[in-house]
This record gives structure tokens, C-alpha cells and sequence, in this order.
């Protein structure tokens, strides 16, 4: 029966976002500008960072990084989910399905890495001034961008097996508006003890402990700062970590607000809206918390313009 019922699933159905017919086109708008402006915003970043060469330091290493997985983990589920806004019979295929998955799940997990190695950045520049570039070297940099794209793309990958070994039942219907893993698992008619053992697992490698990382770096920061208090360090280091510590707030608080404050009422509801917050708003936004309070990027964008203008006018 479970083979017969694992061949009948051939594709899913995405529910997609709880709103009302007459709303679609509105919502499909504001969606494609929020996800056009992803794009934008993170691929000016990359750029940046790319074509300025003050920006060629561990911290900016980092923030392409981030930028791109950023641009990506939109890019897994947005397109899909203006695709489906557009069809009657918003579909995916069971490969693609678990195809999504997996990218979903990478480039979520990337992110978390990547803001532990740019809080241990933070770190290490207000700590240890001094020994900065002895300390954040271009080797220990690299091995750090390696550690996060090897465990992330182990951890996706092992998700990605184990729910492919699963059959599903008659059921193809996901209340979501794209393949979420605990979704595709409440759709399983196998036995899903293994997969929830390695979410446990790997979900305290991935959350918990990146956070425990950056906070016990924020502590030592601040521990740092209160020895020597001065106006000036106080604004340095808020200049210097304010946009670090906006983008983990907003990474970490629709996480906790999803995961560690569920809701008995309206729970398929409120976690479509806060999937919508990290899928959507959190890529969206990051750009520009990075753009408007961080010297050093509005600097490289002054610069980059400033050739421009000049190459332009030399070639009048």
C-alpha cells in the first residue's frame, strides 16, 4: 500500500497565502516589487564590495556572502510563489519539491553561519584591535566561508534524504506556499521518528548554537567596551555593530516568534505570515540595514558613482 500510495504522489499542491481572491493581483504586486528590490538590493551589494577595494576586508567577505544567500533563498521560493498566484492549480512537482527543500533549507542555514563568523569579525575588531589582521587572516577566513557552505550543504542534503526515502498517502495538499519540511512530514505515511530525531539533532547545531555563539560575542563586546567606557568607543562600536546586530534580530526574532512561541489558534496562518517575514522581508530589508548605517558601504557607493560620473564625462 505505501508503494502504491508513494507512485501516486507525483506532484503537490501549494495552498499558497491565505488571502482573498480579489486580493490576488494586489499581493502578486507588492510580492514581485518586494522581490525585484532583493535582487536589486543584494546584488548592489556584492557589486560593491566586488568593484571597491576598501571594502576588501574579512567583514565585507562575509556580507557578500551573505548578500548572495540572501538573493538565493528568495529566489527559491518567490518565483514559485508568483507562479502559483498566476495558475488555478498552483502545483509542484515531487521532485522539485524536495528540490526547493533542499536550497530552502542551505541557504537558511548559510545565513546562520554566516552571522556567527561576522559576530566573531566583530569580535576579534573591537577586542583586539591590535592583532586584527594577524588574527582574521585571508586563511582563517576562507576556512570559515568553507566550514559554512561544507556543514550547510551536508546538513540540506541529509534533510533531503531522509525525506526522500518517506512515502506519502493520497494527501498532496500543503498548507503553505512552498515544500516546508515539517509540512511534507505531516503528509508522510511512513514512520518520520528518524527524521524528526536528526531535526531535533542538527536544529540545535544550526539555531541553537549559532546563537549561544554570537550572544556570548555580543557579551564579550560589551564587556570590553564598559572597561574603558568613552562616548567615542561607545559609538564606534555601535557603528561598528549596529547593522551586525539589527540583521541577527530580525534572523533570530521571526525564528523564535515561529518556533519557541507557537500559538494553538490560527497556527497554519501564523506560520505562513512569519515564513513570509524570513523568506520575504528579512532578504528584502537586510540591504538596507547594511546601506543606510554603515559608513563604509555609503562611502563605496560615493566612490563608485563619483568614477562613473567621471569616466562618463571623460568620454563626452
Amino acid at each position: 500500500m505505501e508503494r502504491r500510495n508513494q507512485t501516486i504522489i507525483s506532484e503537490f499542491l501549494l495552498l499558497g497565502l491565505p488571502i482573498e481572491p480579489e486580493q490576488q493581483n494586489l499581493f502578486y504586486a507588492l510580492f514581485l516589487v518586494m522581490y525585484l528590490t532583493t535582487v536589486l538590493g543584494n546584488l548592489t551589494i556584492i557589486i560593491l564590495i566586488r568593484l571597491d577595494s576598501h571594502l576588501h576586508t574579512p567583514m565585507y567577505l562575509f556580507l557578500s556572502n551573505l548578500s548572495f544567500s540572501d538573493f538565493c533563498f528568495s529566489s527559491v521560493t518567490i518565483p514559485k510563489l508568483l507562479q502559483n498566484m498566476q495558475n488555478q492549480m498552483p502545483s509542484i512537482p515531487y521532485g522539485g519539491c524536495l528540490t526547493q527543500m533542499y536550497f530552502f533549507l542551505l541557504f537558511a542555514d548559510l545565513e546562520s553561519f554566516l552571522l556567527v563568523a561576522m559576530a566573531y569579525d566583530r569580535y576579534v575588531a573591537i577586542c583586539f584591535p591590535l592583532h586584527y589582521t594577524t588574527i582574521m587572516s585571508p586563511q582563517l577566513c576562507l576556512s570559515l566561508m568553507a566550514l559554512s557552505w561544507g556543514l550547510t550543504t551536508f546538513i540540506s542534503l541529509l534533510h533531503t534524504l531522509l525525506m526522500a526515502r518517506l512515502s506519502f498517502c493520497a494527501d498532496n495538499v500543503i498548507p503553505h506556499f512552498f515544500c516546508d519540511m515539517s509540512a511534507l512530514l505531516k503528509l508522510a505515511c511512513s514512520d518520520i521518528q528518524i527524521n524528526e530525531m536528526v531535526i531535533f539533532i542538527l536544529g540545535g547545531l544550526v539555531i541553537v548554537v549559532p546563537f549561544l555563539l554570537i550572544f556570548s560575542s555580543y557579551v564579550r563586546i560589551v564587556s570590553s567596551i564598559l572597561k574603558v567606557p568613552s562616548a567615542r568607543g561607545i559609538r564606534k562600536a555601535f557603528s561598528t555593530c549596529g547593522s551586525h546586530l539589527s540583521v541577527v534580530s530580525l534572523f533570530y526574532g521571526t525564528i523564535i516568534g515561529l518556533y519557541l512561541c507557537p500559538s494553538a489558534d490560527n497556527s497554519t496562518v501564523k506560520e505562513t505570515v512569519m515564513a513570509v517575514m524570513y523568506t520575504v522581508v528579512t532578504p528584502m530589508l537586510n540591504p538596507f540595514i547594511y546601506s543606510l548605517r554603515n559608513q563604509d558601504i555609503k562611502g563605496a557607493l560615493g566612490r563608485v558613482f563619483s568614477k562613473r560620473a567621471i569616466h562618463f564625462s571623460l568620454g563626452q
